[in-house]
């Protein structure tokens, strides 16, 4: 078993020396025996042409591997310095339609015509092509055309020999799918059954016609959810007629999870676009900079909010040393909420035909935890304070504020979802501001209405 590799500082630099002396064979044995994700982790250390200079030593199936295993940016940086030519032979020739589709799609439309031109194989060039017709994030967009499939009508014996001629293209069988003389999905037959089955038996009394595809126009969080449901490795996508035009692995579904976990922890942070740490101060500040100004609004609103009640903080200045503790509840507790709201809304365990059940659920969680914290607050102050006043003041309105918070915190990412928006969105800055303000109007108009009661105002 081989051990894993640890990129260091000294490596890097042996590495570079290699490159700047034109060694091609100390180059080429530094980086062999190498995993492609090992290969991929070195371009951080390495200056483009340094990058061009090892890959170009590598065998073209590594040198494949390796594109892919890239990051996004950074591989794009990588392509835009070699030639179409080289693109088409030292990696698009030999990929998964799949990830050469990708791969085109991050490219330019000078260079993609490009790297189409020089690809020689035609079937391969027009899959392509196709491909990258579908939008990235539909079940076309995820497929590969790479898949095993044989017709209903043909026997077992014509079956195994196009078999052998359709694995020479597939790297991994998962399944074979059946298809009828219209090339339309009918189901699929295991390797097994078809070794089993006497050789002239035909294919149409041995398949399974129980099979679960998706169309192309699907979205590639429900293929996501979809695999994920029915514990599949591998998924077929048809078109909308029926015919089966691809086939979604995997592997390309940990991608989207990843993609899409990503996306919404920037959301839930308060960042408005996909970024990476390797972008520029300028884009970085620009993703975070629309929240922190809600932030600031929500800010100026608060303190708009405590100056409306400032008599009331006159007759008892302890009023406004539980501001903060009265916006940092509403706002955790409303964050909480929304977060498991949120999560159950991605992995479909939340049905929204039961909303009413969650915002009931909700409201007695919303309960026990308002009951138990204002009672804390309440022995406190009857501790420390001796004031009927503020106990009294603090633990209705943070009763109140728990209540409340729970219930909105549940009930916004449920309308946003209903409504078609991300309700990533409603986590966040987004909640923890509203709350902010709401809380502190809850509580100064406690206050206000029971120091009025006591002090006769």
């Amino acid at each position: 078993m081989a051990a894993q590799f640890e990129l260091t500082r000294e490596f890097i630099e042996q590495l570079k020396d290699a490159v700047r002396n034109n060694d091609e064979v100390l180059t080429y044995n530094l980086v062999k025996d190498l995993h492609a994700a090992d290969i991929a982790e070195l371009y951080t250390g390495l200056t483009i042409e340094e990058a061009k200079y090892v890959y170009l030593l590598l065998e073209s199936e590594k040198a494949a591997d390796v594109l892919i295993e890239l990051e996004e940016d950074e591989r794009e940086k990588f392509l835009n310095v070699l030639p179409g030519e080289v693109i088409a032979k030292q990696f698009i020739d030999k990929m998964d339609s799949d990830d050469a589709a990708d791969i085109l799609g991050g490219l330019s439309e000078e260079k993609k015509e490009e790297v189409l031109q020089n690809i020689h194989d035609l079937d391969q060039a027009v899959d392509l092509v196709d491909l990258l017709n579908y939008p990235e994030d539909t079940a076309g967009g995820l497929m590969a055309k790479e898949l095993i499939k044989v017709n209903e009508n043909w026997d077992v014996e014509t079956c195994i020999h196009e078999l052998r001629k359709q694995a020479a293209e597939v790297d991994e069988v998962y399944y074979v799918y059946v298809v009828d003389d219209k090339d339309k999905l009918k189901g699929t037959v295991s390797l097994k059954r078809i070794m089993l089955a006497r050789s002239n038996a035909k294919i149409s009394n041995i398949y399974d016609p129980d099979v679960i595809s998706v169309n192309t126009n699907t979205n590639d969080e429900e293929v996501a959810a979809v695999m994920e449901k029915y514990d599949l490795v591998a998924l077929p996508v048809v078109d909308s007629i029926g015919r089966l035009m691809g086939r979604i692995t995997i592997d390309d579904v940990v991608d989207v999870i990843k993609e899409e976990a990503e996306k919404d922890y920037q959301m839930i942070a308060g960042i408005t676009e996909d970024v990476e740490p390797s972008d520029n101060v300028f884009v970085l500040t620009r993703a975070r900079i629309p929240w922190l100004l809600i932030g600031l609004v929500g800010g100026i609103l608060g303190a708009h909010v405590i100056g409306m009640y400032e008599s009331e903080i006159k007759i008892d200045p302890k009023l406004a040393m539980f501001l903060p503790l009265i916006a940092a509840m509403g706002g955790n507790v409303g964050v909480q909420s929304s977060s498991i709201v949120v999560q159950g809304l991605a992995n479909k365990s939340i049905d929204l035909d039961s909303t009413w059940r969650k915002l009931l659920k909700e409201l007695s969680i919303g309960l026990i935890n308002a009951a138990t914290f204002s009672s804390l607050i309440l022995l406190y102050n009857v501790i420390f304070t001796q004031s009927v006043h503020l106990t009294l003041t603090v633990s209705i309105a943070l009763f109140t504020v728990i209540l409340i918070a729970s219930l909105l915190g549940t009930f916004i990412p449920l309308l946003l979802n209903k409504l078609r928006i991300d309700p990533a969105v409603a986590t966040g800055p987004f909640i923890t501001t509203m709350n902010d303000i709401l809380g502190l109007s809850i509580y100064l108009g406690i206050g206000r209405i029971l120091y009025g009661v006591f002090h006769g105002l």
